[in-house]
Formats: structure tokens, C-alpha cells, sequence
């Protein structure tokens, strides 16, 4: 069952966000800020909402010229930025960080019907960006470098670290906004900055983002270019990645994505972030409340549709209460709520499209045909409020451990639940998929969690107890190992992979040591 908004009603509201955004007349699909570029020769990127099915906006896919425009700009606009002190510069996102919260509601209205995530889940995202704002405000004064002693005598030492330059953002469809905030802010206050491709299938977050950095850029007076964006699929990437004007290109999206990048960035011996796939896991002992297992992995089962790279894939339960969790979890599954995001009454939306449907489809075959069986069966759904085929039923699915399907992410709602005998077992489960993003134990035993937190435990990026894999605060780093890339963004000392380091040595003596005691006699 769902309660579903009017057809009418979403439109006049959405009418009311585009207008507030600047939506309201978007035929453009490269900014640098004080200019946008839309070649109305050029092939048209339309952006289709998963909610209702409807055309909600068209921009242009950036042409070659269009690039080369915002380059330029962005390297003229890199010359004075470098310069500014980096204090001055987080004031400036300090600035973002206030256009933000006057235009949370809008905006985060706007990743909802454009993504189709929970309208709730849409306001975290701005909020995301909020808080990534301000704690780059507080790093803008701590970009700290270190002094140590010289082995040579009146010598000084020290590292400091100097921005990079242009940096590149290609991100994703599940977080159209958050994930550029994570990058482009901190880059900022670095002194770098930043050229976005966010995904095709949400061009208008990118161009609703770009226009309230345009209020920030024209009340500071700073030059065009700070942070630009391009629009297109592709080949847009591919002239980011292998452009040598850009040192550092971050990317965020599937494991054949990031491949792709960090072979034709690697190709030009430039540096790449890679934050990619998911195959997160939780594992529950036989200690752990139930109550607390049943929140996080229904939460990271289901939230965002099963759309995240942090989404819970796999529940790997103790056999003295598997029954008990299975029948726990299918009970839970059936008070899901699917329906349109923007009720806040749904727990769930649909996914992004209808080819992301059939994905799920085709996973829910493979797992039949492999001998697995659905505790929750899935289905596409049809009929009022579902018209746009992109709503799905969230699947369970038990399995074995060794089954083929388990070992690959399916970008939707699909829980493969499984069992163990022994942690060392539950934890070589876990840890047997190339992929290492998020990882969880549900567990009261201090030990158990120990172990996991242990080199011989998760082999993953984020290993968490007692919450979810799901979700991530913006103070720590965020990203995996293996087939999810060895990127980190947002907290922590990610700051560094934006900057480069340099080691100074000053001599202030009237001699000059030489290494292995050479001396040159001048007399």
C-alpha cells in the first residue's frame, strides 16, 4: 500500500523549487560560474524523473569548444586563487555553506524528485554539503605541515603543502550533490579549483548547485571559473581524465567506471581519487539485540532504494539464530512503505530508472537460478502512483555463501542473507568479494568486536559496530580497498590528496655541508 501525492500537486510544487533554483527556462549545460554555455545545436541530455515518469528539464551536452572555455577559466581563475590565504578562502565556502541552508528545502526537494530518493534523504544531502562546508572553514586553518631537525648544523627543515591546481569531479546519480561538496569544498580552501561532471541522469542538481554558487561568486566579485561544470556522459569524462591541465581527477561511480579512469589518468602519470563499488556487509552474533540488527540492516538494505554504495548487501547471521533474524527481517519487509519520495509517509522510492530495474530483475533471476530462494519475493511494481516502471518491491534472498551473484553488487534493493558457524568463518565470508567498501558487526561481545576491528578482521575502508554499513559522518574519511579504489574523501587528512607536499631546507650559516663529506677547495 502507499499514500501518493496528485500528479497536480507535484507539479506545482516542483514548479515553485525550479523557479526558486533557477530551473524555470534550463537550456545549459556548462557554467563557470558568471557564464553559462548552452549550444542549442548540440545534443540535448534529458532528465526524466523516476517519481512520476515526467520530462522535468533538458540541458546541452558541453561541447569541445565549451570545455576549452571553461579550462580557461578555470586556470585564469586558479592564478589568483592560489594566492588568496586560505582563511580568506574558507570564508567563501563559509559563504556556500549560508546560501545552503537558505535553499535546503528547494534543492533538497529537487534531489528527490530528480533521483528519487526519500524526500528526507534529500534534505541529508544538502545537509551533508552543509556540514562539509563547515568543517572546511575549520581545516581552511589547519592545513598543516611539519618541522624536523636537520642533520646538517644552522640547517631548517619543514614540509609545507601548496595547492594543485585544476581538479577534476566526475560523481554519481545516488548522491547528485553531496558527493561534489565533499570533493569541491575542501579542493577550495586547498586553493584549488574544481571543473564537476556530475551524472547525466541528474543534470539539474549540477545546475541548481552551480547558480547558488553563482550568488556567492558575483557578491565576492571573484573571478569565474573557481568551480565550473561540464554536462555530458562518457566522453565528457574522458576528456577530464586524460585533459594533463588537470593533476587530480576524483571520481565516484562503478568499479568499470573507475577503471576506465584510473587507466587514462595513470596513462598521463596524473593522480586520481576512486571512490567505487560496494558489496557492504553485516554480521550478526549470537549476542547481538535483535532490535539494533533489524534498524541498521533494514535501513541499509532499503534506504535510497538499495541506491548506495554503502547499501547493505549481505547478512551474515550465526546458525543458533538465523531462523529467528529471517523471520524477523521478513516481518519487517512487510510494513515497507513504497511509494512516491516526496510523501514523507513512504519509507521508499524508486529506483533510477527502468534499466536499474531490470538489473534487479535480473539478479533476482540469477539467484533462483543458482538454487537460492526469496524469503521476500521482488517484483516491479505496477498500477497507480507506479507508472513510471522504476518501483520495486525490496527482495530478500537466502543463499550460500559461495553462491556466484553474492560476490557482485546489485545496485538495488536485494538482501542475500547467508550463515556461519564461527567468526573467523563470517568474517572470510565478508572479506571474499573484490570489493571493501563498508563493513558491520552486530555484536555484545567485546572480544567479537575487537576482532573485527582487528588486522585480522574486516578488510574494508569503514568497519563499524552496532550501526549500520550504511551512511557516513563527514569527520572521518570515507572510502574502501580493493575493487572500491583506495580513495578517501570528505574528513579526517583527506585534505592532502588535493595538495601537493614540498620539503624546504634553509640554510642560514655561511657553510654549505655536502653529502658523503665532498669538499671543494675555491682558494
Amino acid at each position: 500500500m502507499q499514500d501518493t501525492l496528485k500528479s497536480n500537486d507535484i507539479q506545482a510544487t516542483m514548479q515553485e523549487v525550479f523557479e526558486t533554483l533557477g530551473l524555470e527556462a534550463v537550456n545549459y549545460g556548462t557554467s563557470t560560474g558568471a557564464k553559462a554555455f548552452g549550444n542549442t545545436e548540440a545534443n540535448l541530455i534529458e532528465s526524466y524523473s523516476p517519481v512520476d515518469g515526467q520530462l522535468i528539464g533538458k540541458t546541452t551536452t558541453t561541447t569541445a569548444a565549451e570545455y576549452a572555455q571553461v579550462m580557461e577559466a578555470a586556470q585564469t581563475a586558479f592564478k589568483t586563487w592560489r594566492l588568496m590565504p586560505a582563511p580568506k578562502r574558507g570564508e567563501i565556502v563559509r559563504q556556500y555553506g549560508e546560501a545552503l541552508r537558505k535553499y535546503k528545502e528547494p534543492l533538497g526537494r529537487l534531489v528527490s524528485y530528480e533521483m528519487g530518493k526519500s524526500l528526507q534523504e534529500g534534505w541529508g544531502e544538502v545537509q551533508e554539503m552543509i556540514d562539509i562546508c563547515e568543517f572546511a572553514v575549520g581545516l581552511s586553518r589547519q592545513l598543516y605541515g611539519l618541522s624536523m631537525h636537520s642533520e646538517r648544523p644552522a640547517h631548517r627543515m619543514y614540509e609545507q603543502w601548496h595547492p594543485l591546481g585544476v581538479v577534476g569531479i566526475i560523481s554519481a546519480f545516488n548522491f547528485p550533490v553531496a558527493v561534489w561538496a565533499w570533493n569541491s569544498m575542501i579542493a577550495l580552501v586547498c586553493g584549488d579549483v574544481c571543473v564537476w561532471k556530475g551524472s547525466e541522469k541528474t543534470p539539474l542538481c549540477s545546475v541548481a548547485c552551480q547558480n547558488i554558487w553563482k550568488e556567492v561568486l558575483e557578491a565576492n566579485n571573484l573571478p569565474e571559473g573557481l568551480s565550473a561544470i561540464v554536462t555530458g556522459g562518457a566522453e565528457v569524462g574522458e576528456w577530464i581524465s586524460t585533459d594533463k591541465r588537470i593533476p587530480l581527477v576524483s571520481a565516484t561511480g562503478s568499479t568499470r567506471m573507475g577503471r576506465i579512469v584510473a587507466q587514462k589518468v595513470a596513462a598521463r602519470l596524473g593522480r586520481y581519487l576512486l571512490e567505487l563499488g560496494g558489496n557492504n556487509a553485516i554480521i550478526v552474533t549470537p549476542s547481538a539485540d535483535l532490535n539494533v540488527v533489524l534498524t541498521g540492516a533494514l535501513f541499509g538494505a532499503v534506504g535510497t532504494c538499495g541506491q548506495r554504495c554503502t547499501s547493505t548487501r549481505r547478512l551474515i547471521v550465526h546458525e543458533s539464530i538465523y531462523k529467528q533474524v529471517c523471520e524477523r527481517m521478513q516481518k519487517a519487509y512487510g510494513q515497507i512503505r513504497i511509494g512516491n519520495p516526496l510523501d514523507e509517509n513512504n519509507h521508499v522510492g524508486p529506483l533510477i530508472d527502468k534499466a536499474a530495474a531490470a538489473m534487479y530483475l535480473d539478479a533476482i533471476a540469477k539467484v533462483k537460478a543458482s538454487g537460492g530462494t526469496m524469503l521476500v519475493e521482488g517484483a516491479v511494481l505496477e498500477g497507480e502512483g507506479y507508472e513510471s516502471g522504476c518501483y520495486v518491491k525490496p527482495a530478500i534472498a537466502l543463499v550460500d555463501e559461495q553462491t556466484d551473484i553474492v560476490r557482485h553488487e546489485t545496485f538495488a534493493p536485494l538482501l542475500y542473507i547467508m550463515k556461519y558457524s564461527t567468526l573467523e568463518e563470517a568474517v572470510a565470508i565478508q572479506n571474499d568479494v573484490p570489493q571493501g567498501l563498508s563493513s558491520a558487526i552486530m555484536t555484545d561481545s567485546l572480544r567479537d568486536a575487537e576482532y573485527f576491528l582487528s588486522s585480522a578482521g574486516s578488510d574494508c575502508g569503514i568497519a563499524n559496530v552496532n550501526i549500520g554499513t550504511s551512511g557516513a559522518e563527514i569527520g572521518g574519511a570515507f572510502g574502501g580497498e580493493k575493487e572500491t579504489g583506495g580513495g578517501r574523501e570528505s574528513g579526517s587528512d583527506s585534505w592532502k590528496a588535493y595538495m601537493r607536499r614540498q620539503t624546504n631546507t634553509i640554510n642560514y650559516s655561511t657553510e654549505v655541508p655536502l653529502a658523503q663529506g665532498i669538499k671543494f677547495d675555491f682558494d
